[in-house]
């Protein structure tokens, strides 16, 4: 079979690069179908691409059939933070063949080096905030929406290009309400001294000053707390807002505000939409926006996704993540619930320890590898 890497150039080529995997993963039960409308506009207009340079390339035989893609990303922001010279890389799905998975990453690489980089380093997003990290354990399981799934042979064909961990995030499966009788007890505590009380969500994000504030508030907590954090610009804000915002609901979220009003910790959660996305099959019609739909209603939906967790500054130290965990546990006492999954988090991440004292079990790691550019 001749094969050839291509790069991809034209919106035909786009959809064909977007599509690949549903047909990579045509016989996985566990594999979850991103929309095709919304990875399209991901890599042809996100706000991240007003700063960052960007490749993808395909493998495809005479016929144009595909066999694997990659996308190769330059974020400079990202290099002048942290004093590095690194390429990342994401979109990276090809079939089991060792040989074809090299010259993917190879021909990723050397775009990288002309442009000056030291290091390639991945499955990474443009930023924090989309799909990261490699699936090396919990293959078995579902994953969320927003997380990568991949064959057990990507982990393999990377170590044995020689790449090395650079960091593991870890998912955790909760079977707690996630809040204890001492961590209600804390909880109790904290909002009578300080006077913190819960803000409906659906309130709280009618007021544009607020949601601005929220936004500023994650990008400062996360940067203090996240492994490789890039604080977003206003335009990543406000597309994120723009995406996360209409599917808040009061049950699945905690807003906890001081005696001022102003924002001192948030638990955002919402049902699990994975296996809506599994029969919307990239597509949202005819069918896939019933399905998505429904699941978001969370009427009888049984797992609950645990997205973003955090305090303010001011905050920290302070045990609020008792307060968060009680009000959204309060909040969600009446849905039919029978776990949570958490969202990643860096396994060094003390947030991220907090989960053993519940009954709890590890879900799904995560890996990003690393390796100098030859």
């Amino acid at each position: 079979m001749i094969m050839q890497i291509i790069e991809v150039k034209t919106r035909r080529e786009l959809r064909k690069f977007v599509e690949f995997p549903d047909k990579l993963y045509a016989e996985c039960p566990q594999y979850v179908p991103a929309l095709h409308k919304d990875q399209i506009e991901t890599l042809e207009s996100y706000p991240a691409k007003e700063y960052c340079k960007q490749k993808l390339w395909m493998a495809v035989d005479e016929k144009g059939n595909v066999y694997g893609r990659i996308c190769a990303i330059v974020n400079p922001r990202y290099n002048e933070l942290y004093g590095k010279k690194c390429c990342r890389f994401g979109w990276f799905d090809v079939v089991d063949d060792y040989d074809l998975a090299l010259e993917l990453v190879r021909t990723a690489s050397n775009w990288a080096k002309a442009q000056g980089m030291t290091q390639i380093h991945g499955p990474l997003f443009y930023n924090t905030m989309g799909k990261q990290g490699m699936l090396v354990e919990g293959f078995q399981n579902t994953p969320q929406f927003n997380t990568i799934y991949n064959h057990p042979y990507y982990p393999e064909f990377l170590e044995r290009m020689g790449f090395v961990k650079e960091c593991d995030w870890v998912q955790y499966k909760v079977l707690d309400n996630i809040a204890t009788d001492r961590v209600r007890m804390i909880s109790q505590r904290l909002q009578e001294r300080y006077k913190l009380h819960a803000v409906p969500v659906e309130e709280y994000v009618k007021d544009s000053a607020r949601v601005e504030q929220f936004l500023k508030s994650y990008s400062e907590i996360f940067s203090r707390s996240v492994y490789n954090f890039i604080p977003l610009t206003e335009s990543e804000m406000k597309a994120e807002a723009a995406a996360f915002i209409p599917m808040l609901r009061n049950e699945y979220c905690a807003i906890i505000c001081d005696e001022n009003g102003d924002l001192a910790g948030f638990g955002i959660c919402m049902p699990s939409v994975s296996e809506a996305f599994k029969k919307a099959k990239g597509r949202l019609f005819p069918t896939g926006w019933y399905h998505i739909l429904k699941a978001m209603k969370g009427d009888d939906n049984p797992v609950c996704d645990l997205m973003l967790m955090g305090g303010a500054e001011q905050w920290e130290g302070k045990g609020i993540a008792a307060v968060i965990h009680t009000v959204s546990a309060e909040n969600r006492k009446n849905l039919h619930i029978e776990y949570n999954i958490t969202n990643p988090q860096i396994e060094t991440n003390s947030a991220a320890k907090v989960w053993a004292s519940y009954n709890s079990e590890l879900y799904n790691r995560r890996r990003c590898y690393i390796k100098d550019i030859d």
